[in-house]
């Protein structure tokens, strides 16, 4: 019956073509606002790093004080004290610090001019904890880290500006005015958003850095941050004491990451937190209790609003612009299905069940959805070219239109279709065959 169904449908569609054609163009229009929109959503929504996000976690410890902190959440970064006092501990499977920097790269060749690149000074386990995969070479060891030694992993497309894209693990390069031993070249990597330092970088969907350096090494050589600095609104600058005074000072300026792969070790590092906390309230550091927060990956994305507001704004537009096209849909629909009621009522005075009423017309919505999903498909490939019109351009190319989304939005319009040929069809099963057959009399 499914077949009948459908061929009773195409000749349908051959003799009201402009309705059809219509109901098609509109749902096609609606779904592939939908989808762009969608695809842009899900982008800048999507969990970086969903094998591990579970098990990787923001530390938080609040050292501003209740008059200080914003209502009561403390600091996204944290204090040099602390931050070193956390990596010191070893009460995570992994730990890192990291916070951003800019380093002057200086070329072998003296006809070629230095350039300033972005890059981050991080901990040893920074690699591992974020499965940072490598092109050539590893990370450095926890030795180079408690030796403040001069290496450097750099990305693969700094390999090739400098080495055209030869194994360059080995070799030095001078960054600032110090030479770096090359440790490790980094492989494809560029985590959308920068979900391990959206509080420092300024911006979770700018590039990853492209040279990391340890973060012992970048602190013995009083490198200054190029992210955040949070302070607590006193008015002090903290730049103008002197980087010891900086050290010492209260300003978060650092990220920290832990990995725990337990839900009981997530629940012990806690405990350790507040532990800490209280025990820096007891030595007179801190004049208030211990007020600490540890936030996994998705947590932490969701507590800094990484999600642009234009996504979730257009999201609304878009489905809000799909159930206009629904409702006007449902009027063409019902005047197709309406107009069909002499051959409703013949059907049903022949024995029909308004069963087989609702089966003919859903069908035959289906069948418009798939040709409205057709159509919906093309609108989309057009409409992902002209993201970038919308969107920033770091946003804008991490919308893609893959598989999953082209299936998407076929089922999208089918079933937006179908939903608003509900009421029609069953304004259509509740014709009277008597009175279809009298008036044809």
């Amino acid at each position: 019956m499914p077949g009948y169904y459908f061929s009773l449908a195409v000749r349908s569609f051959r003799r009201s073509k402009a309705l059809t054609a219509l109901i098609v163009v509109l749902m096609g229009c609606g779904v592939a606002t939908c989808m762009v929109t969608w695809a842009v959503f899900r982008a800048t929504a999507a969990d970086p790093i969903p094998w591990k996000s579970s098990k990787l976690f923001v530390p938080q410890i609040d050292n501003f004080g209740p008059a200080h902190n914003d209502h009561g959440k403390p600091p996204d970064l944290l204090d040099y004290t602390d931050a070193t006092a956390l990596l010191h501990a070893h009460q995570a499977r992994r730990q890192s610090l990291l916070y951003a920097i800019r380093l002057s790269v200086v070329p072998d060749q003296q006809q070629r001019q230095p350039f300033s690149l972005p890059g981050d000074a991080v901990s040893s386990d920074f690699f591992a904890m974020f499965d940072v995969p490598f092109r050539y070479g590893s990370g450095w060891s926890t030795v180079d880290d408690d030796q403040r030694t001069s290496v450097v992993v750099i990305s693969d497309a700094l390999n090739q500006q400098l080495f055209g894209g030869a194994n360059s693990v080995g070799r030095e390069i001078a960054l600032d005015t110090h030479s770096y031993r090359i440790v490790g070249v980094l492989g494809d990597w560029n985590p959308r958003p920068r979900f391990f330092d959206v509080s420092s970088s300024g911006y979770p969907f700018s590039n990853p850095g492209q040279i990391y350096i340890p973060f012992s090494r970048a602190v013995d050589l009083q490198k200054s941050t190029s992210g955040s600095i949070v302070c607590s609104g006193d008015g002090s600058n903290p730049a103008s004491a002197g980087w010891d005074a900086f050290l010492r000072g209260e300003c978060g300026w650092i990220a920290a990451w832990v990995e725990l792969p337990t839900p009981t070790d997530a629940e012990h590092y806690r405990q350790y937190l507040s532990n800490y906390a209280a025990e820096q309230q007891r030595l007179g550091r801190l004049g208030w209790p211990a007020n600490v927060r540890l936030r996994n990956v998705v947590q932490w994305l969701d507590l800094e609003r990484v999600v642009p507001k234009a996504s979730k704004l257009s999201l609304i537009v878009s489905f809000s612009f799909l159930l206009i096209c629904q409702v006007n849909a449902v009027g063409l629909l019902l005047a197709r299905f309406m107009s069909r009621a002499p051959e409703i009522g013949v059907r049903r005075a022949l024995g029909a069940s308004r069963r087989a009423i609702y089966q003919q017309f859903l069908i035959e919505a289906a069948t418009i959805g798939v040709a409205g999903g057709a159509l919906g498909l093309a609108l989309t490939c057009v409409g992902m070219k002209g993201v970038g019109l919308v969107f920033e351009p770091q946003i804008a190319e991490l919308a893609r239109l893959d598989g999953s989304l082209m299936l998407v939005t076929l089922l999208v319009a089918i079933a937006a279709t179908v939903i608003a040929a509900f009421y029609p069809t069953w304004r259509a099963a509740q014709v009277q065959p008597a009175w279809q057959l009298k008036s044809n009399g």
